[in-house]
C-alpha cells in the first residue's frame, strides 16, 4: 500500500508533513468527495472483506467505494501513516424504521487526538448525515457544517450524535409530500462509547449486514457521494441530488427514477464507478436511508 497512490485516488495535492487539524480536514474532505459510500458489492454477487489490503485494492486501485468498515478502516491506515493518534470506535446506528438504536455495534468510526483535544472522524456514513469536518468531542455544543448542524450529547459515558435538519425544497412535489420531507427537525444518527475497538470485533457484523434478509444493505442497493455543495445518492433506481443551503436556509432536493439501461452510465458519470460484475438494483424496504 502506498500513501501517494491513495492521494492520487482522492486527488489530494496538499501538504501532509504536519499532522494538524487543517491537514486532517483537507484529507478527510477529499476522501468523502472521491470515495462513495456504497454497498454495491452485495448486489453484484461479491463479498465485502475486512482485510485492509483487500479494502485498499478495492477503493484505491479499482476506484470503488465502500461502507463504514471499509472507508474508515482505510482512513485509519491513512491517518496513522501521516502520524495521527487514531483509535477505532464502535457505534450503534439509529434505526428509522424501528425508532431505536441497534442492539449490536454496527458502525465503525475513528477518534483522533490532536493537541490534547479529541475529534470524531467518520468518512463512512454517507448520504445527508455525512459530516464534512472532524467534530470536536464535546457535549452539547452545536457544530455547524455545510450539511447542517451536528452535535454530540453525552450521558453516563454514552455519546449521541445528532444532526439538525434544514427544510427541503423538492420541485414538482405535492404540498403533502413536501411537508413530510420537512417535518423531521432533528435526526438521531448513532450512539457510541470511547472504548477502543479492534477491526476483528466488526467481523461478525460485517458478515451479518451483507447476508441477513432484513438488513438495510440487503434490501437496498445504496451509492452516495458528497459533492462540493451537496450530496447525490442512488438507492435502488432512485437518484437523489441535493444542494445544501440552496436558498433561505433550505436544501434543494431533485429526484429522478432511472431505467435499468441508465444505471451503468449513471454510476460511471455521477459516482465514477465501473463495476466488474452485473449489478442488480434493489429497493425493498419502505423507508429511504436518504
Amino acid at each position: 500500500m502506498d500513501i501517494k497512490e491513495y492521494f492520487t485516488r482522492i486527488s489530494y495535492q496538499g501538504s501532509y508533513d504536519k499532522p494538524d487539524l487543517a491537514t486532517l480536514t483537507d484529507v478527510f474532505q477529499h476522501h468523502i468527495r472521491a470515495v462513495p459510500f456504497e454497498n454495491l458489492s452485495i448486489h453484484c454477487g461479491e463479498s465485502i472483506e475486512l482485510d485492509l489490503e483487500a479494502t485498499y485494492n478495492k477503493i484505491v486501485r479499482k476506484k470503488r467505494g465502500g461502507w463504514c468498515m471499509e472507508n474508515n478502516h482505510l482512513l485509519s491506515w491513512v491517518l496513522k501513516t501521516l502520524g495521527y493518534d487514531i483509535t477505532l470506535l464502535g457505534s450503534k446506528v439509529y434505526d428509522l424504521e424501528y425508532k431505536a438504536y441497534a442492539d449490536e455495534i454496527n458502525h465503525l468510526l475513528l477518534k483522533v487526538v490532536l493537541d490534547g483535544k479529541s475529534y470524531i472522524v467518520d468518512g463512512g456514513f454517507g448520504r445527508d448525515r455525512q459530516m464534512w469536518q472532524p467534530m470536536e468531542l464535546i457535549s452539547g455544543r452545536d457544530q455547524p457544517q455545510t450539511p447542517g448542524i451536528f452535535r454530540f450529547l453525552e450521558e453516563s459515558g454514552v455519546w449521541y450524535l445528532e444532526k439538525v435538519k434544514r427544510k427541503q425544497w423538492v420541485p414538482n412535489q405535492s404540498a403533502s409530500t413536501a411537508h413530510n420531507v420537512e417535518k423531521e427537525v432533528c435526526r438521531r444518527v448513532y450512539l457510541f462509547t470511547l472504548q477502543p475497538r479492534d477491526i476483528e470485533e466488526f467481523r461478525a457484523q460485517n458478515t451479518h449486514l451483507q447476508t441477513a434478509p432484513d438488513s438495510l444493505f440487503v434490501t437496498k442497493s445504496i451509492c452516495s457521494l458528497q459533492t462540493t455543495d451537496g450530496v447525490r445518492a442512488l438507492v435502488g433506481w432512485k437518484l437523489t441530488e441535493m444542494k445544501y443551503d440552496y436558498q433561505d436556509s433550505m436544501d434543494l432536493v431533485e429526484i429522478r427514477i432511472l431505467a435499468d439501461e441508465e444505471m451503468e452510465k449513471t454510476l460511471r458519470e455521477k459516482f465514477n464507478i465501473t463495476l466488474d460484475r452485473k449489478f442488480v438494483p434493489v429497493n425493498k424496504s419502505r423507508l429511504s436511508p436518504f
